[in-house]
This record gives structure tokens, sequence and C-alpha cells, in this order.
């Protein structure tokens, strides 16, 4: 398997013109490594991070966590707003010692680590069907388990726990919302075709995106663009919305989405 950084001496992505849809915080990781590649990344964030409607049911959870046996951490957000609200509330990372910490994936265990808690459990696929199998091999039947998510988000997690005869507890501890920007410069790049990818990393990025343009303009702009989503679960939403992805991740992380967007414009390179 070839190296990213071997690779990016080469600079496969010349001169591609890639949109990016995440938060402006979390772009600058794909930002940064998309530019090593030689491509040229624009920025467009479609979702912006904001705290839940109420901390009611995330303020209980902090004051009982000792009820929980296993908690699980679905996003690198989830992780920094439960613990912003944890250290609101006078409380120390210490209450969760005893309890099994699950992370979907390895931006969300490095989140984890960061803040000084060992990850227990990261599933071979970064995705809730995948934490439920691995979590069903140590048994889910009369165990307790606390959810930290978005407002919004797929029910697999938490319905198959509970088929499972367990119990779980979910607390929004945020929300993605649009934000307020001006569509316009993007519009315009779009009319001149002078953006050839265009990557979605969740759900929430790709439902956002179609939200700040009209099904004509929808249409023209799937048309003439590649589509790179980070995995199966976003492609699935942008098809359900009328875009079909050109390139889906096999490997759902920011690295893995280039790593597919190198290998598709570059067919040559059997592996990456």
């Amino acid at each position: 398997m070839v190296n990213l950084l071997t690779l990016s001496q080469n600079k496969l992505l010349f001169k591609k013109r890639i949109l990016i849809t995440r938060t402006k915080e979390q772009a600058k990781g794909l930002f940064k490594l998309l530019k090593t590649h030689g491509a040229i990344p624009i920025s467009f964030p479609t979702i912006q991070i904001a705290p839940p409607t109420d901390w009611q049911r995330v303020d209980h959870a902090i004051e009982n966590l000792s009820a929980y046996e296993v908690i699980i951490f679905t996003s690198v957000n989830g992780v920094k707003n439960f613990f912003h609200r944890l250290k609101e509330k006078g409380k120390d990372k210490v209450l969760l010692g005893k309890l099994k910490i699950c992370a979907i994936g390895p931006q969300t265990a490095r989140e984890l680590r960061r803040v000084g808690l060992q990850v227990d459990l990261i599933p071979s696929q970064y995705q809730a069907e995948s934490i439920l199998e691995a979590l069903a091999k140590s048994g889910i039947k009369g165990k307790h388990f606390l959810l930290p998510r978005a407002e919004e988000a797929r029910e697999i997690l938490p319905e198959g726990i509970k088929k499972l005869g367990g119990y779980i507890e979910v607390v929004p501890v945020y929300r993605t919302v649009k934000p307020e920007a001006d569509a316009q410069k993007v519009k315009e790049l779009f009319r001149q075709n002078l953006i050839d990818v265009i990557t979605f990393t969740s759900s929430s990025t790709v439902k956002n995106f179609v939200a700040f343009f009209s099904e004509m303009e929808i249409a023209h702009i799937v048309s003439q663009v590649v589509i790179a989503s980070i995995g199966p679960i976003t492609a699935q939403t942008a098809f359900k919305l009328g875009i079909k992805s050109n390139i889906i991740a096999e490997e759902y992380t920011i690295v893995g989405l280039v790593k597919a967007i190198i290998k598709y414009f570059n067919p040559e390179i059997k592996e990456v």
C-alpha cells in the first residue's frame, strides 16, 4: 500500500477544485490534505454546530453517570460538547472511570484520548451497525448505555440495543444547523464549471447543501461534477435527495475519502 505522503510528491489531484462542505473548524484537516496533493480546496460550510435545544437530559445523565455501564460516542462533536457540558457542571472526567468507552472511529477515539480517556472499543467499520455488532459480542442484554449525540441522528443504534435487551439513554449534546452563508459565489463557480468535486462528510452536509439550491440548480450541478461521499450512509442520503455519489470511501474517514478521490482520478494506481 502506497503512503499518502509519498503520493503527495506526485500532486495526483493537481488543480482539481474540490468543494468542502464541513464546518470551518473541522474542514482544516481535509483542506490541508487536499492541498498537499495539489488540489485547490474551496470551503463552503453547509453545517454549523450549535448547542442542543435544552440541556436537561444531558444534565440528568451527568448527575447519574454511575447508573451506566457503557458510554458511546459517535462523533468528535459529541465528545467535545459532552465534556464541555461536564466541565460547565463542575464535574470531572474521573466520573467516567468505571464506564466502558466506545468510539465510532479513529477521529472520535483521538478526541477522547485528547481529553484523557482510554477507549475500550472501536468497531472495524466506522458506522452504527458495526458498533452494535461489536457490542453484541460482549453482551447487551440487561446493560445500561449512554449515547451523547446530535439531536437529529439515525435510530439504528438505540433501536438495536433495545431489541437486544439493553437499556439506552439518548442525550442530545449538539445540533447541526444551516449556517448563514452567501451561496452566490459558489453558485457562480458552478455556473462557470469551476468546481470538479463536491465532498460530503455526513448526511447533514448533504441535506443542508441541497437547501442552498433550487431543484434545477442541483440537477445542473450533479451533471457536471464528481460527488465524493465519506461512506455508504452519507451516499444513501445524497441519493435520496437526487445526488448520486461517484466516489464512496471504503474507509469512512477523511484520509479514506482523500484516498478514494485520488484513486478515482488515477485509476492506474491499484492501491493507495
